[in-house]
């Protein structure tokens, strides 16, 4: 069975109102990307969008980029979605472009909910320093019930909603932050409880709720999560996914500055074949385009391995991505589910090194493998 197939899509390549107040009014990450340089010898910056600094909050904008996405394989978007204790961050490019374009009927939106801490990383001014922290990812429950409600009320509710037995699909990212802010596993599973019910009262037959697991977090002050299987169940998932390779490898055993992705995929399906075995609850394997958050670092700094985003280099090529497309096509065969997915890291990470959008020395190669290994 052809698997969904769903790429990331990182929402801060539009003006914020949050944005203006930290980084001055007009900042969006763009200007990280413009400013890019190579930092070694053979490293392939700044990369180079086709279609130029495009502003996501713009319908026809996200209009071409679904077409775009559609016609190459890619069944939907997975919204990087962005809520803290106030409310929502990011969000004009799902709100005002996305929500708002012309898409097929059968082009898919689902979340999921970067619950991480936000820290000033825009740009990383010391590879060996904490970097200011901008926004806590643990909220308690009076700001996850509003946070609930607004997802229902406005996402769940589009058409084009990713629906898994026709019960919305909504992913966590940090499983731990999220037992954080709402007071462990019993308050955790109390809220989550709650958001299948109101889901239910909305017209669904529940709530699909998928978790990312990964054991090796590269965000600054991530919380990994010691025994996935365990809180998997007290939690009362339905799936569990990977956000991105790099998640699934102790990145100091590869040569700085410069890596092998190939051995970093051999390392994420390793891990994947034990998420199989260990978890009670369907696993959905990723395939990520590569790996490059230097553009994230003071570009007039020394470049010296440090803390994310300092880190070991994986520029991939499309031979590279397609040869985990073809391990992630035989790994869904070695372990049918129902309703299978495949998620891609990413439509456009451009300051993470993982976009599948066309850049100027790729073109559309990257898209093109997809249509080849998952032909609809």
């Amino acid at each position: 069975m052809r698997p969904t197939v769903l790429a990331y899509f990182f929402p801060d390549w539009q003006t914020d109102a949050r944005n203006d107040a930290w980084f001055g009014e007009g900042w969006t990450e763009w200007e990280l990307l413009r400013r890019a340089t190579p930092r070694f010898d053979g490293h392939r910056q700044p990369r180079v969008p086709v279609a130029g600094e495009e502003d996501d909050a713009d319908p026809a904008v996200m209009a071409r980029q679904i077409e775009l996405a559609h016609r190459h394989g890619i069944d939907g978007f997975l919204v990087d979605f962005y809520w803290y204790d106030d409310g929502p961050y990011l969000n004009r490019a799902l709100d005002e472009g996305m929500l708002a374009a012309e898409m097929p009927d059968d082009f898919r939106i689902a979340l999921m909910w970067a619950n991480h801490e936000l820290v000033d990383i825009f740009p990383s001014r010391h590879p060996h320093r904490e970097p200011p922290v901008l926004k806590s990812g643990a909220i308690d429950r009076p700001a996850f019930e509003r946070m609930a409600r607004h997802v229902i009320d406005t996402y769940f509710t589009h058409p084009n909603h990713l629906l898994i037995d026709g019960k919305p699909f909504f992913s966590v990212y940090e499983v731990g932050t999220l037992l954080e802010g709402l007071g462990g596993v019993e308050g955790a599973r109390d809220a989550l409880d709650w958001f299948r019910r109101e889901t239910i009262a909305a017209g669904f037959p529940g709530l699909h709720l998928d978790m990312v697991v990964w054991g090796f977090g590269v965000l600054p002050t991530a919380v990994t999560v010691a025994d996935p299987a365990t809180l998997m169940r007290a939690l009362g998932a339905d799936s569990a996914t990977s956000y991105v390779w790099i998640h699934h490898t102790a990145t100091e055993r590869h040569p700085w500055p410069l890596g092998d992705w190939c051995d970093v995929q051999r390392d994420a399906f390793d891990a994947y074949e034990g998420y199989v075995e260990a978890l009670p609850v369907p696993f959905h394997p990723n395939v990520s385009v590569g790996w490059d958050p230097s553009p994230r670092t003071v570009q007039s700094a020394e470049w010296e391995d440090g803390t994310y985003p300092w880190m070991t280099v994986f520029d991939a090529s499309p031979d590279d991505f397609r040869q985990g497309l073809l391990t992630a096509r035989q790994f869904l065969a070695d372990h049918p589910v129902t309703s299978p997915l495949l998620t891609i890291n990413a439509w456009n990470e451009w300051t993470e090194g993982a976009a599948l959008l066309p850049d100027t020395h790729f073109g559309t190669r990257f898209l093109e493998t997809i249509t080849e290994v998952f032909p609809r």
